[in-house]
């Protein structure tokens, strides 16, 4: 398969937080940008700096030599390759399909033997590093499908990401953000009840926060997460809870499905469905912190 290179065209569609910063870093890296989203003006700084604006998925992956996704969920990715004005149908064969999207295993495999049977590539790679990750190009990438492909697209990916990591066939990208996604919860769960534990027994949670920050207990939830929990800061969201819902919702299927004993993971769906049943999910996830705080007794831990 013949190498992405700059001056190619690249498709990218949805242009949310995550998806808008990852197409102008693409669009900077010299490959010229074709963009669609349901919501246009989303797409006006890209077609300011150059991009070309297209009505439908379709049209945005005419003549194109890959096409990016970044949407929401599987329905999604499925609407815009095989609905109305699909991609699907404008594609070339040897073309590629990047789906930077959150979406469940099985769902990603099956994109990709549709695609395949169109002669179509398709790697799904979803993402971790946040929208300042998504700015500065500095996205972990983890990636399923074919290795040609993964190959070959090589230069897309150094254009938005620092690490990309090929973990196997079509799907192994998306049970990787699954651990990671269930990883980031069940830590930001303990990350709450460690704090809510301060607060109770009266210390300073932040001096606590830069306590635990200098021993084994750092990580990366602790360094933002935690920061945000202190600071209630939960809108607007840097990730919304009811996106991270969908995503462990994902990772404990996962768990299920290939017979993993996933005691936090379940806890941590819980905790997320009891945040969308009281009407939270639009806020940030670290909202959790709040709700653990609540149900310690306490309104809310601040530092």
């Amino acid at each position: 398969m013949t190498p992405l290179a700059p001056g190619d065209r690249v498709a990218f569609i949805g242009l949310g937080t995550m998806g808008a910063a990852m197409a102008a870093n693409i669009s900077r890296a010299g490959f010229r940008l074709a963009v669609h989203t349901r919501t246009r003006a989303r797409a006006e700084a890209l077609v300011a700096s150059g991009a070309l604006w297209a009505e439908t998925p379709g049209e945005a992956a005419r003549e194109a030599r890959a096409l990016c996704l970044s949407l929401p969920d599987a329905a999604d990715v499925k609407a815009v390759l095989f609905g109305a004005g699909g991609a699907a149908e404008a594609l070339a064969p040897g073309s590629i399909v990047i789906d930077f999207s959150t979406i469940a295993p099985e769902e990603a495999s099956r994109v990709a033997a549709m695609l395949a049977e169109r002669g179509v590539a398709m790697l799904d790679s979803p993402v971790s590093g946040g929208p300042m990750g998504a700015v500065q190009a500095t996205l972990t990438c983890m990636v399923g499908g074919d290795r040609s492909a993964f190959a070959a697209a090589s230069a897309l990916f150094s254009a938005v990401a620092r690490t990309v990591t090929h973990l196997g066939p079509a799907g192994s990208g998306q049970v990787c953000k699954a651990a990671n996604q269930l990883i980031i919860c069940a830590t930001m769960q303990a990350v709450a009840e460690g704090l809510a534990l301060g607060a109770r027994a009266g210390l300073d949670v932040a001096a606590m926060r830069e306590a635990l920050l200098g021993g084994s207990a750092r990580s990366a939830v602790l360094e933002t997460h935690a920061l945000r929990m202190l600071k209630q800061r939960f809108s607007p969201p840097a990730f919304r809870a009811g996106l991270m819902r969908k995503d462990i919702r994902i990772a404990l299927a996962a768990a299920q499905v290939h017979g993993v004993f996933a005691p936090a993971t379940a806890h941590a769906a819980q905790m997320f469905e009891a945040l969308a049943n009281q009407g939270r999910d639009g806020e940030d996830c670290t909202v959790l912190g709040q709700l653990v705080a609540e149900l310690s007794g306490l309104a809310g831990v601040q530092g």
